[in-house]
């Protein structure tokens, strides 16, 4: 019989081994911002940036806002302009601190629809009154990869195999094609 304290170690170790490599995937990634805008918003200078450049449709990317003198004491909202109708949570929105860079505003993974030209309008109240502005139209380019209904169809493929094999076994060994003893 083992004693408890080996019990208590092995625990101790077995969740050791569990938890310790799952640290650093737990961790936040951080908002690499690689391309930059300036914006004026009446009296507040806005900086946007962006996670990713060029911009792509269907690209995941972080956008971050961040107005001179940091964003305390001041509130804004977001509206954002393009060839198609928008997600309401990004047309118009409250801008509100980034998930994961928390000392300043952000759209934390979005994806624009399609490809075109978009504008990023801002209405920024601070200490200093109120300010509106707006970037200069952004260009996105198209989705990076094979069309959407490629990508589907290729994806397709094994689960309509799956499917088509499914039938024919159900077919070939249904009860009534089965006889109930083999032949001798």
């Amino acid at each position: 019989m083992m004693p408890i304290r080996r019990k208590i170690a092995a625990a101790v170790a077995a969740g050791a081994l569990v938890l310790l490599p799952a640290a650093p995937a737990l961790a936040y990634e951080p908002v690499n911002v690689v391309h930059t805008e300036h914006v004026q918003a009446g009296p507040y200078e806005v900086t946007v940036g962006f996670s990713e450049w060029p911009l792509r449709a269907m690209q995941s990317m972080d956008v971050s806002f961040i107005p001179d003198g940091g964003i305390g004491g001041k509130s804004g909202t977001l509206h954002v302009t393009g060839p198609t109708r928008l997600h309401p949570n990004l047309a118009n929105s409250t801008l509100a601190r980034h998930p994961r860079k928390l000392d300043v505003w952000g759209l934390d993974v979005i994806a624009l629809d399609r490809q075109g030209e978009y504008t990023f309008e801002f209405r920024i109240d601070g200490p200093q009154g109120l300010g509106e502005g707006q970037t200069r139209p952004v260009e996105v380019l198209s989705q990076p990869g094979p069309p959407l209904a490629l990508s589907w169809a290729v994806c397709a493929i094994p689960l309509v195999g799956l499917l088509a094999f499914l039938v024919i076994a159900w077919r070939r060994h249904s009860v009534g094609r089965t006889p109930l003893h083999p032949p001798v």
